[in-house]
């Protein structure tokens, strides 16, 4: 029978109640800590009315009351929604609205973005609890309980009415049409990636994992519950720590993390800014990255820095659970030129590199690229259309599926993947998964514009891909980018804001007057190749 999420915590309290189960900062929970409160948590939820298959916005910042939040949501046999709370609150409504929750569960700095959007809604009547002591309340809504009503509860667990085909969460992504669109990830999916991944990685009682990429990122999830399986410490990243390389590296060296995973985009800044040395991190034993391309002249520095750590390459969309292939360093790349493999296929899962047809191409030629496996998520919440059109019906065998990843790949003689890119107009930056359409959607709805164009341009830097827009003002208007930034920066969350931006008189159209967006893009290359290297910092 498979496991649920929260029985990995249960299993720890019960063998190694004063183990430490997470820690931030000053602040950490044990096992029997976590259990107890998830336990509470949890009657406390029921009591609200909360049930099978019942959605719980969670509008927290990244904590361990956030971890706890998380836990009892899933003891309630229901499933959570992380939000953001970095986003501007017109997009956060499209994701309340869509997903429908019973509750919110809310602390203090969330509660003017919650309010905010509790105001946007025609119908504002959710329940709201408060994991403060106290209660909070805006102009739109009161909250119906605090955490000091919740620690009134019993910590007996309740009894469990899930399977593993139950959601466990539902992870909101950029969509094309400017409406987010929610995944559905199932306690399956999950138990089945991070019982590979402990098992591959060797995780142990003893491991320090990093917590760092953000709760409503999927990454996240490979941290927590692959900690929990483990019986490890589980340390959370502060957001904050991502401004500033060297308090990145100064918690791995504090903290003696074991296992490090983030982003390219954040191992490139720590590398840009020379954030450690020869020889450091001397508890690391491995470093794992996905979510995008890590640039070779980047993972050299990291491998040549860190001798005694195994370097690994993730790879999978959301839809897919966290990752389906992976790729371990050998050895420090030949040059600064050689790609990485996205690899082979995690236990359960398959990579098809397929032609229009739906059939395999020859070894070594382009294709596109589908997953297939345990990893699969059932489809998209309440989406039909979106989820028939990137679910299909695995053509080999009847009552199968696979997912349309949207990316370009290649299988080597060796029967090694190689990611060759974006098919369409999606691009990952920072390690954000971004839809351009959304972003061209803000754009198109300001009355100062009068068209737009938003493409991706490879950077090799921080950004990894950098967002730029070419605009045509509206007749009359004479807007400038920051004026156009602070307007759209009112519904999109800073990372999907364009870095770069054009104003052209018309934009450039191809033959079958379409806007030529080749040429648009070629206009932010050349400018990418002139613009001088930036200074060093530290």
């Amino acid at each position: 029978m498979t496991p649920l999420l929260q029985d990995y915590v249960t299993r720890q309290a019960a063998a190694r109640p004063d183990a430490v189960a997470v820690v931030m900062g000053e602040e950490q929970l044990t096992y029997r800590e976590l259990e107890e409160a998830g336990n509470r948590l949890a009657r406390q939820l029921r009591e609200a009315g909360c049930g099978r298959g019942d959605r719980v916005c969670l509008f927290v910042p990244k904590c361990p009351a956030a971890i706890v939040a998380e836990l009892g949501v899933l003891k309630a046999d229901c499933a959570y929604v992380p939000i953001d709370i970095s986003s501007p609150a017109p997009r956060v409504q499209m994701i309340v609205d869509s997903s429908e929750p019973a509750l919110i569960l809310a602390t203090g700095p969330a509660a003017k973005l919650l309010d905010d959007v509790l105001a946007l809604r025609a119908d504002g009547s959710i329940q709201v609890g408060s994991l403060d002591a106290e209660q909070l309340a805006g102009d739109h809504f009161a909250s119906t309980f605090s955490a000091s009503d919740i620690a009134l509860r019993s910590t007996e667990p309740i009894a469990s009415e899930n399977s593993g085909e139950d959601a466990a969460h539902v992870l909101f992504t950029s969509g094309s049409t400017g409406t987010p669109k929610g995944v559905v990830i199932k306690h399956e999916n999950v138990v089945a990636f991070v019982e590979w991944a402990t098992g591959y990685f060797g995780t142990k009682e003893t491991d320090r994992v990093s917590g760092h990429p953000p709760l409503h990122f999927d990454l996240s999830t490979f941290d927590i519950y692959g900690t929990f399986l483990a019986g490890a410490e589980l340390h959370l990243v502060p957001a904050s720590a991502n401004l500033v390389p060297h308090k990145l590296a100064e918690l791995i060296r504090a903290a003696e993390l074991t296992q490090w995973f983030s982003v390219p985009s954040t191992m490139t800044y720590m590398a840009k800014f020379d954030a450690f040395e020869h020889g450091d991190f001397s508890s690391l034993e491995r470093v794992i990255w996905c979510g995008e391309v890590l640039p070779t002249p980047i993972l050299m520095h990291w491998m040549e820095r860190l001798p005694h750590a195994e370097f690994t390459n993730l790879y999978g969309p959301t839809e897919a659970t966290i990752a389906s292939s992976y790729y371990t360093m050998p050895e420090i790349p030949a040059s600064e030129t050689e790609s990485v493999p996205i690899g082979v296929p995690c236990a359960g899962e398959e990579l098809l590199v397929l032609d229009g047809k739906l059939e395999p191409v020859a070894t070594g030629e382009v294709g596109d690229l589908y997953i297939a496996g345990v990893g699969l998520s059932p489809g998209y919440w309440r989406d039909e259309e979106k989820t028939s059109a990137a679910f299909l019906a695995d053509p080999r065998r009847h009552g199968g599926r696979i997912y349309r990843t949207g990316d370009l790949a290649r299988v080597a003689d060796d029967g090694l993947v190689h990611f060759l890119g974006r098919a369409d107009s999606q691009i990952k930056s920072r390690g954000y998964r971004i839809e351009l359409g959304e972003i061209e959607a803000a754009l198109n709805a300001l009355e100062d514009i009068r068209e737009c164009a938003v493409v991706g341009v490879e950077t090799g830097g921080f950004e990894g891909t950098a967002i730029c827009c070419a605009y045509t003002p509206a007749k009359g208007a004479s807007v400038g980018p920051p004026a156009i930034r602070e307007q759209i920066a009112k519904k999109l969350p800073s990372y999907m804001l364009p870095a770069r931006w054009v104003v052209m008189d018309a934009l450039p159209k191809n033959v079958n007057d379409k806007i030529d967006r080749r040429s648009i893009k070629e206009h932010f290359e050349r400018e990418e190749a002139t613009a001088p290297a930036p200074a060093s910092a530290r």
